[in-house]
């Protein structure tokens, strides 16, 4: 367990370590740190020296406190907590980052304080715009297997989704328990399926530097919006990755890219 920061409302358990150039970075949904640590592909450790990386966890997720509004957990409202979580901290300016709901939470912060974002980093995009109706009736749908059977009715339902190709070498990497408790699950679910990324028109105004570090195969995080996000962003960098070799190798990535950034 980190730090605790109050933030909006709710405790947020965080992880502020090195020296540096600030970096906050968002885990995905039902992930947390320690689910992002364990699994080992895009926690966003070993980036080198000269970086302040700060994680933590979301809102009802791992460590942090919970709220019982499933608005709270829309993911305009997730950055919210992260530019809140910047101001717990004293930090005016910062490279926002993260993975799936973490890269959703990014751009929206970007898109809310565009001067407070310094570079992006959008690691595994989530399904949005045209494909987000499909991923958000997937989420109702595990919210009411919760609602109605508990943590095993929705594991039950996950474990029939079929597993991406990307993952065909190591499996079990595909499935991990949430790390959302029960009781909040549904709620943390149906605020997902309520959300989506921001227009392209507002993304189109941001100029800051963008790594986008996509993967394929993977209906959740299709290649299309990391592609598209790369076409719409006016400065954004993008790389597909076809094996987990690649994708161990993307915190080094994320190292080089912020060393890049100018001082």
């Amino acid at each position: 367990m980190g730090r605790r920061e109050d933030v909006r409302g709710v405790a947020l358990d965080v992880d502020d370590t090195g020296e540096g150039r600030p970096f906050l970075w968002g885990h995905g949904l039902r992930s947390s740190r320690a689910s992002e640590a364990a699994r080992g592909l895009y926690d966003g450790s070993g980036i080198g020296p000269g970086v302040r990386r700060i994680s933590y966890d979301a809102r009802g997720h791992g460590q942090s406190g919970f709220t019982d509004d499933a608005a709270h957990y829309r993911w305009p409202e997730l950055a919210r907590d992260m530019l809140g979580l910047a101001d717990a901290l004293g930090i005016d300016r910062f490279v926002a980052g993260g993975a799936s709901m973490g890269c959703a939470t990014t751009l929206h912060a970007a898109v809310q304080a565009p001067e407070r974002i310094e570079a992006l980093v959008l690691v595994i995009p989530p399904t949005a715009w045209a494909t987000r109706a499909a991923r958000a009736g997937v989420y109702r749908e595990q919210a009411d297997a919760v609602e109605r059977g508990g943590l095993a009715a929705y594991e039950e339902m996950a474990a029939r989704a079929p597993i991406p190709g990307i993952f065909a070498a190591e499996p079990h990497l595909a499935r991990r328990p949430p790390s959302v408790a029960e009781a909040h699950l549904a709620t943390v679910m149906r605020g997902a399926a309520d959300s989506d990324l921001p227009p392209a028109d507002e993304l189109a105004q941001l100029g800051q530097p963008a790594l986008i570090l996509a993967w394929d195969t993977d209906p959740a995080h299709p290649r299309s919006t990391a592609e598209e996000l790369a076409r719409v962003l006016p400065a954004a960098d993008l790389e597909v990755a076809t094996d987990l070799t690649t994708v161990r190798a993307w915190p080094a990535r994320v190292g080089a890219f912020l060393s890049s950034l100018p001082s």
